[in-house]
Parts: C-alpha cells; sequence; structure tokens
C-alpha cells in the first residue's frame, strides 16, 4: 500500500472516529454522581379557589398563581415560628385552608406507613401548638369543619379538640402485633395500597376506622446487623399463603354520643374490606368486601347510628377483581361513578342508587388507566386511558351523561395529569422512550398556559452521549400470540454484525415495562451497556397490562408459566435475527422480574447464557396471603400451579451462569426466598453467585448501595455474557 493510500485510510479511519466519538458513560455517572437527574415539578396542592398552589420550600410554604407561576403568599415561615421544630417534611391543610398540620422528624415504617411529630398552625399566628407532646403519631387528619384533629398512636384511635386542646381516646385495646385500630396491617398497606385505616364523617360528628385483630397471624422475623454486640431482630406480623388473615371489622364513633357502632358483617364476603369511604351523606358509610378468592366484591352503605347496611353493587369475575380508588358519590347522593373490567376491559360506569340503573359512559377494547376526578358543576369526567395504544396513555373528558369523549393531549407517548380542584386548570406532564417529562400548566380544555419545565438540559445531554433511541417493535410469543417489545443497539450500529443481547423483563399481572415513556436512571444503564457493545431488549409477556382482560388474567392460577414461554419464545427469536450472537442471550429482573429472569433461565437453559435475579420470589408459598391467592389461590387448593412454576423446584436444571441477590432487611419478598433458592442449587450442586445487602428492603438503596449493587451488574454481564 502506498503512503498516500494509507494516508487517506487513516484519514477515514479518523473521520469515522470523530464521527461517533461520545463520552463514555460510567455506573458511577449514574449512581454516585446523579449527572442523569431529570429535573420534576414539586407536587401541586392546589387551593380551593383553583387558581393558586401551594408547596414546601426549604422552611417556607409559599402559594402561587398557576397561571403566571409569580408567588403571592407566604403561608407558613418557620424562621417566624416560636418552635424547637428544625426542618418540615412535610403539611396539610384544613378544608377552609386557615390552619395547617405541620409534620417533622417523620420516620418511615413499611412502603406506605410513617410517624411523625405534628405541630398545629394558625395561618398569621407566631407559635404552634404540639398536637401530641413529645410524641410521634400517624395519619393527623383535620376534621372536615377544622375543629379537631385525629391521629393515631400506639395502635389507638385519638382526636384533639383544638379549641380546648382536650384529648379524647376512642379505642383502648390497640396493642402490637395484636390489635392494631385506624391504621392498616402489613398486608393491606402493602397489596390494598392503603395505611390510614381511619375517615372523618363530611360533617365532623363521626369517625369511622378499621380494628385488625392480627393475633392469630404468623409473625416474620428480620434481623439488622447495626454494629452492636447482638443484632436487632424486627418481628412483624405477616400472613404468607393459606394462612390467618387480621380479622377485619369497621366502627363508627359518634362524637357527640361517644358511643360507637359496629357495621354489621357481610355474611358470605368476610374476608378482605379493602375500602372505607364516606356517602355524600353523613349517615352512610360506603363499605367494600370481598371473599379471600377476590372474585367477588360488594358495595354496602351502612347506618353510621345502627350499623346495618344495604347493598348497592355487587361484581362477580371468573378471575380476581382488582381494587381501586374510582368511587365517586355524587352530590344528590342517588348516584355514584365506578369503573369495572365487566365489559372485558376497563371502563367508567354511572350508577343509580336504588333503581339498579347502570350505564356504562367509556366503551371500545381499550382500558380506562385512571380516574382523575368527576366535575360535578360541569357534569364532566377526566381520565387517562391507553386507547391508542397499549404503550401510551392519553387524558380524555366525556360527559356523566354518556356520548363521544374529548382527546386532550395530542401527539404521542405518556400522558399524566393533575387536577385543580375546580378542574379549571391541569398540571400536563408528558414524556415518550426518548425524551424526557416535560410539565406543562394547561386550561380544561388542554390549551397550553405556560411551561413550568422541560427538561431541555436532558436532552441536551442525550445528544451529547449520542444516547441511542428506544425502538419498538413487536416479536412473536409462545402460542402464536404477538408481543410488544423495545430495544437499544449500540453505536454505529450494523445489522451484519453480531451482538450479544441483554434482555430486562418484570412481566407481573398488569404490569408494563414495554410503554412509551421515559424509563429514568435504568435508561442511563442500558445506554452505556450498549455504549460497550450490547443490545438491550425488554418484552412484555401475556398477563401484563394495558390489553383488556382477557390478556391480563390469561396467567391466572399459573403465574409464572405463559410469562415464562413469552420471554423463552421471544429469545429464541431474537437468537435468529442476523444482528443478534445467538450464544450470548442473556437476561435480568428485580422482583417478580426476579422471578422471572430466574424462572427464565432454568427453563430455557438452551437460549439463556445467563440470568441476575434481584430480590426475587423463588416460591410463590413464601409470599403473602393478599396477592399471591389472588392469582394463584392457595396450596392446598392449586398445588401444580405452585409445584411448575417455583423457581426452587427446578434448580437442577441451572447450566447458565446466575447471580442472585437480596435485601436481608426485606419485609415484602423476604431474605427466605434468596436463602431458600441458595438451598436448592447447593442440594442440586450447582455453582451460582449471590450478593446479599445487610439491613436493605425491598429497594436496596442508601447511600453507596445503588452504586455498589449496579457496579456488580455491570460485571456480571460483562463477565458472563
Amino acid at each position: 500500500m502506498s503512503s498516500r493510500a494509507y494516508g487517506s485510510l487513516l484519514l477515514l479511519c479518523l473521520i469515522g472516529i470523530c464521527a461517533t466519538a461520545q463520552t463514555p458513560i460510567s455506573v458511577a455517572d449514574i449512581w454516585q454522581d446523579y449527572k442523569f437527574t431529570t429535573k420534576s415539578v414539586p407536587g401541586f396542592n392546589f387551593l380551593q379557589d383553583g387558581k393558586h398552589y401551594v408547596r414546601l420550600e426549604d422552611k417556607q410554604i409559599n402559594s402561587y398563581d398557576i397561571t403566571t407561576g409569580k408567588k403571592a403568599e407566604t403561608l407558613f415561615d418557620l424562621s417566624q415560628v416560636q418552635s424547637d421544630v428544625m426542618k418540615v417534611s412535610g403539611y396539610s391543610l384544613s378544608d377552609d385552608e386557615s390552619q395547617m398540620l405541620i409534620r417533622s422528624r417523620t420516620e418511615s415504617i413499611y412502603r406506605r406507613s410513617a410517624k411523625s411529630i405534628y405541630h398545629v398552625y394558625q395561618r398569621g399566628a407566631t407559635e404552634m401548638t404540639p398536637l401530641f407532646p413529645d410524641e410521634k403519631v400517624m395519619y393527623a387528619s383535620f376534621s372536615p369543619d377544622g375543629t379537631k384533629v385525629a391521629f393515631v398512636y400506639d395502635n389507638n384511635v385519638y382526636y384533639r379538640e383544638l379549641s380546648s386542646g382536650i384529648i379524647t381516646q376512642v379505642t383502648h385495646d390497640g396493642k402490637m402485633n395484636h390489635i392494631i385500630n385506624g391504621s392498616a396491617d402489613w398486608v393491606y398497606e402493602e397489596e390494598f395500597s392503603m395505611s390510614k385505616a381511619f375517615a372523618w364523617s363530611p360533617d365532623s360528628e363521626k369517625i369511622a376506622y378499621y380494628r385488625f385483630d392480627e393475633s392469630e397471624v404468623p409473625e416474620f422475623t428480620m434481623t439488622n446487623y447495626r454494629d452492636e454486640l447482638y443484632p436487632e431482630y424486627v418481628t412483624f406480623k405477616y400472613p404468607k399463603v393459606g394462612e390467618k388473615n387480621s380479622k377485619v371489622t369497621i366502627h363508627i364513633h359518634s362524637l357527640t354520643s361517644g358511643q360507637t357502632a359496629e357495621a354489621d358483617p357481610d355474611t358470605e364476603l368476610t374476608e378482605y374490606i379493602p375500602r372505607i369511604q364516606w356517602s355524600s351523606d353523613p349517615d352512610l358509610l360506603c363499605i367494600t368486601t370481598m371473599n379471600r378468592h377476590q372474585n367477588h366484591l360488594r358495595l354496602r352503605l351502612v347506618d353510621a347510628g345502627s350499623g346495618k347496611a344495604k347493598e348497592i353493587l355487587e361484581e362477580k369475575n371468573e378471575y380476581y377483581i382488582d381494587i381501586h380508588d374510582n368511587l365517586t358519590f355524587l352530590p344528590s347522593g342517588k348516584q355514584f361513578v365506578w369503573t369495572s373490567e365487566q365489559s372485558g376491559y376497563n371502563h367508567i360506569y354511572l350508577h343509580t342508587i336504588g333503581k339498579d340503573k347502570v350505564r356504562q359512559l367509556t366503551m371500545g377494547d381499550w382500558d380506562v388507566t385512571e380516574v382523575y376526578g368527576v366535575d360535578e358543576k360541569n357534569k364532566k369526567i377526566y381520565f387517562q386511558a391507553a386507547d391508542k395504544s397499549p404503550l401510551e396513555r392519553h387524558i380524555y373528558e366525556i360527559s356523566m351523561k354518556g356520548g363521544s369523549m374529548k382527546a386532550l393531549t395530542p401527539g404521542t407517548g405518556t400522558f399524566s395529569a393533575q387536577w385543580s380542584s375546580t378542574y379549571d386548570y391541569w398540571i400536563k406532564t408528558h414524556s415518550s422512550a426518548n425524551r424526557a417529562p416535560s410539565y406543562e400548566v394547561v386550561q380544561r380544555d388542554g390549551k397550553s398556559v405556560r411551561g413550568l419545565e422541560d427538561n431541555a438540559e436532558m436532552t441536551g445531554i442525550m445528544e451529547t452521549m449520542n444516547a441511542r433511541p428506544v425502538e419498538f417493535f413487536r416479536v412473536p410469543g409462545a402460542d402464536g400470540v404477538e408481543l410488544h417489545a423495545w430495544r437499544i443497539t449500540p453505536p454505529d450500529f450494523d445489522e451484519t454484525q453480531e451482538y450479544p443481547v441483554l434482555m430486562y423483563v418484570y412481566g407481573g399481572p398488569g404490569s408494563q415495562t414495554v410503554k412509551d415513556s421515559y424509563m429514568g436512571m435504568n435508561y442511563w444503564w442500558y445506554q452505556m451497556l450498549a455504549q460497550q457493545g450490547y443490545v438491550v431488549v425488554s418484552v412484555d409477556n401475556r398477563g401484563t397490562g394495558a390489553r383488556g382482560q382477557e390478556w391480563k388474567k390469561m396467567t391466572y392460577l399459573q403465574l409464572g408459566k405463559y410469562e415464562t414461554q413469552d420471554q423463552i419464545a421471544a429469545a429464541k427469536h431474537l437468537a435468529t435475527l442476523p444482528y443478534v450472537d445467538g450464544e450470548r442471550v442473556g437476561i435480568w429482573g428485580w422482583s417478580y422480574g426476579g422471578y422471572m429472569s430466574s424462572l427464565c433461565l432454568l427453563k430455557g437453559a438452551d437460549i439463556f447464557k445467563m440470568a441476575m435475579a434481584v430480590a426475587p420470589v423463588t416460591n410463590w408459598k413464601w409470599y403473602d396471603t393478599i396477592y399471591t391467592e389472588r392469582y394463584m389461590r392457595t396450596p392446598a387448593e392449586n398445588p401444580d400451579g405452585y409445584a411448575d412454576n417455583s423457581p426452587v423446584y427446578f434448580a437442577d436444571q441451572l447450566e447458565g451462569k446466575y447471580l442472585l441477590i437480596h435485601g436481608m432487611g426485606d419485609d415484602n419478598v423476604h431474605f427466605q426466598n434468596a436463602v431458600e433458592m441458595s438451598n436448592a442449587l447447593i442440594k442440586a450442586n450447582k455453582q451460582y453467585d449471590t450478593y446479599y445487602y445487610p439491613n436493605r428492603n425491598h429497594g436496596i438503596y442508601g447511600g453507596n448501595t445503588r452504586l455498589h449493587l449496579f457496579n456488580k451488574l455491570t460485571d456480571f454481564v460483562k463477565e458472563n455474557l
């Protein structure tokens, strides 16, 4: 080769390198320096006028004009108030907005529960009053008229009369790991998404509350290591499948008479009471009851004085019924709005009490995914739906008279909303798989008022880093089904070259990993792997969400079976593509995804070379009653479903490389799952890798924890894929 030819070739190579040069992404960039954290907009707490919102900023609580963003008033300034509070962790306003509950020294308990020191503050005052001096309490809440505050302390319900300061103890039998009043037990908090378990009546004269008798619920103990001579043991009630749940009753306490009525039990649906809600009538409390299989539900109106109940709605389902908060009683007291999957898709219905009259307001082969509110003045309902595609979410309005719905979000991607109290304005959040979230104030009809945050800086970073686009495509699953998927490919991707593939899976009932929405920090880890020559793929198997009831619930009694078959079929299809090295396909997941990645490696040994499982369930018998029995019933009722789909029973089929990771302080998916999986692998004489994280819960975070974890995940991918 001549020197001229060599020089020309070198120049072309250098041009190519410059054209594709990019700053390499590291795990430290993501999980130590947090270079890719997007900006969000602090939660909007709208005032009653619908034109202003308030938010906590350092030591102040300020109100702002929603249309201009200009500060209107300082409602609270800690520096101007005589108090020993050093930092405000939260607040709430009374209905008339004249008073505040100031929260400090908040201490988390489980996923949704916490206890705090509370102070009562009268706007304009120079001091504030401790609610329950020197003690942390839970769920402090103003009565609607603002004259009282109810709260929970040591498993008992109390209320304070603000004018006199007199504190009244409503219940007296609360006891740790025995009786809980006014607060949810562990399994209700986790699986029914509730923690506060009491509610003021609209007239402020009554408090309805739950009583959990968990005395017969089996206990579970976690071990924490705190650099002390002996470890710390945390024991709490946790009902695993087939075991006894708490005995739950609903009580209504009259502040006027001091008497408490117990709601008449539903003699047939006695196992669960997942919701209570006052109707528009202050003497009628609505109680939701369910059977243990969670496929039979009733709404019952309970008379506050006598406890007697009458049924206003009944639903049965051949699979199960998901609990939601889409219940709104209209002011007339004669109608309520409700969502149901009775048509095969989740839709909105208007019910008339006492006349068995039902009007379906939305309809079609698509799901309503969230109801934002009922504008009673203008007779409209605002909601989110996956009508255009399971991959997208859009915002709509519809008249309570029915008819066609009006789209409020043109474009593509995922939209969500937060509405003002008068429904005149709302905050529109929009993102896509390739665009960080933007936030905007819009009018009722969706017209823009002003931008709040567009994350333009992140858009610039994506360009600077030459972030590869998330590309959506479809792959064949098992049994001839078609599955939604996305991929991220390496820079200078060449379809004639072969690349290793790492699949990401969650796959649990009603979930989705394949959506046209921003993926957050994991997006950047996938971009980092793509830079290093990997193709990253995610596939939504059968059982996932936004494709109707039959698609979501077809995994009933067989969790893991069809999902695993689909992931294995998708992996085998990927292996046939010209750009995939079929000998180097791996999979990873967290929680249900860790369960899935474990099953895929064990049952798909002919396609998966490696798997990483973080906090996985490894046998459904070790998980809780409400979640597991909803989909699987009990081992006694469904022995094959458990035996055929729990990773511990397939340890002898391990062929590839397996990384098992778990937090030892995981109150949700217990460390027991990882230990028993290890036992099964040792018994089968199978080699594997494991990492455990002392004191960390299901999220495995805090300090350098995520940095440490993702360094290990990255190294395992490099070494084994």
